[in-house]
């Protein structure tokens, strides 16, 4: 039998503690820490669970070590170049641009795989050594809380990554699931069994989860909160959705929402409105590699390599704090695409990377109530046009209009964040055509396209006997 690589194991004392300020009274980071000493106490179990987060934003070295293949930014930044409010320049993830990455021996398709079982492997390492500790019960279950999460966060992104969306077909085959830690492969499972997995962690770290956690990279109940807001959206678990965005921002529009923070360059985690986020500082840093900052950033030291497509500005009215593109260049025959910036992302070495905000919860109640034929789902919407435009007028759309305008609101509020547009279109099987002046305006993706997901990596088909070869093969590859 073959040993299985995308999950070979990680010993334990090699995990990388994160020195931020943001992670609080941890055992300092030694060259070799056992297995007793991190489950003998909860600091220990803390102190693993820094050095998981740390790899949100740390260059993974799982691929080649690449620019465009690093923590998770670098999977939201994939996403956010495939659609069609953001031109990516030719540059690192061009290829992404041009829905041209998706063969089972491309860079891209490794990274997606092996990073998140790399982080589902030590998530799981921390609910198998929990389970045979000594902790007090309360602190075991808040831990394997924060661990649960951070297996169903990375799951998801399998499950989105590597198949059609849920709605498409859920008996099809998804990525193997493990919850343990595992030396030989497993075989493929469905996208049903997965999600079903993915909902249950998060419901056990929803429900075993309070406020308090050691600084805003951790997992605490709103985080797990709002991850499960993301899912119910691609089960269209309407009622699910609005329930959990409303645990994660906390149900008050008006005291979670600080628009004259928005143009202060996404930066700092300390910004009101982020719920989670990656912390760097100038000697805990991802330095180029950190994206959307590196490359919309155009003035800055950085890549300057991505533009603001012009259809995607018409969306903004003037006295929109959300407005901010610059008209950098003037640009040369046959580089139309080299002239709208925007400012939104500072970057510097020490830039903080978002991974969820306020906002983004208060559109999904917004959507969630809107499917469930609540009134209330006007007020909701215009609570966030407001707070970003004073001379926002509340909508008066109904049924299928409304939904526009709160998807069109989703890719204003969040653009180059988390790849929203990519992630609507998926789980709603939309096309994206390309318009405006595209560096490639040829290059749509039609519903339920194949080129939204990607191949099983031929290293994993080749080292797992339980994936058969073909599984690449056929309509759904």
């Amino acid at each position: 039998m073959k040993n299985i690589i995308n999950l070979a194991i990680i010993s334990v004392a090699l995990i990388s503690f994160s020195c931020s300020d943001d992670f609080l009274n941890e055992p300092k980071p030694t060259d070799a820490v056992t297995e007793n000493v991190i489950f003998d106490s909860r600091e220990g179990v803390e102190a693993h669970l820094s050095g998981i987060q740390r790899f949100y934003r740390d260059q993974f070295r799982g691929a080649d070590g690449s620019t465009d293949t690093g923590g998770m930014y670098s999977m939201y930044f994939v996403r956010t170049v495939k659609a069609n409010d953001i031109i990516q320049g030719v540059s690192w993830f061009l290829f992404d641009y041009d829905n041209d990455n998706r063969e089972p021996n491309y860079r891209r398709t490794i990274f997606t795989w092996d990073y998140p079982y790399y982080m589902i492997n030590q998530a799981n390492s921390i609910i198998q050594g929990l389970a045979d500790s000594n902790l007090g019960v309360n602190d075991i279950k808040q831990l394997e809380a924060q661990a649960k999460a951070h297996r169903a966060f990375f799951y998801f992104q399998l499950a989105m990554e590597f198949q059609h969306t849920y709605s498409y077909d859920p008996s099809l085959p998804a990525p193997p699931i493990y919850t343990e830690m595992a030396t030989e492969g497993k075989p493929m499972s469905t996208l049903s069994e997965m999600y079903d997995l993915i909902i249950d962690d998060l419901t056990y770290a929803v429900a075993n989860l309070d406020e308090n956690r050691l600084g805003k990279s951790y997992i605490n109940k709103q985080v797990a909160s709002g991850i499960l807001a993301r899912v119910y959206l691609v089960t269209e678990n309407w009622q699910g959705a609005r329930d959990a965005a409303i645990s994660a921002y906390g149900g008050n529009p008006s005291a979670s929402l600080n628009a004259s923070e928005y143009g202060n360059g996404f930066d700092k985690i300390e910004n009101t409105e982020w719920i989670w986020g990656s912390p760097q500082t100038n000697d805990q840093s991802n330095y180029y590699y950190a994206a959307p900052h590196a490359f919309s950033d155009h003035f800055a030291d950085g890549y300057y390599a991505s533009y603001i497509n012009e259809d995607f500005r018409a969306l903004f009215s003037a006295t929109d704090v959300r407005n901010l593109f610059d008209e950098t260049y003037v640009p040369a025959v046959g580089t139309e695409y080299k002239f709208l910036t925007t400012t939104k992302f500072k970057f510097a070495f020490d830039s903080d990377l978002p991974l969820m905000r306020t906002a983004e919860m208060i559109l999904i109640e917004a959507e969630a109530k809107h499917r469930l034929s609540d009134p209330t789902a006007h007020d909701i919407l215009f609570s966030l046009q407001s707070n970003r435009d004073p001379n926002a007028v509340k909508s008066s759309n109904t049924g299928a209009a409304l939904l526009e305008e709160i998807l069109v609101e989703r890719r204003k509020e969040l653009y180059a964040e988390l790849g929203v547009e990519w992630f609507d279109a998926k789980r709603l099987r939309r096309a994206i055509p390309r318009t405006g002046n595209h560096r490639l305006p040829n290059s749509d993706l039609a519903a339920d396209d194949p080129h939204f997901f990607l191949k099983i990596p031929q290293k994993e088909i080749d080292a797992n006997d339980n994936i058969d070869a073909s599984v690449n093969d056929g309509k759904n590859r």
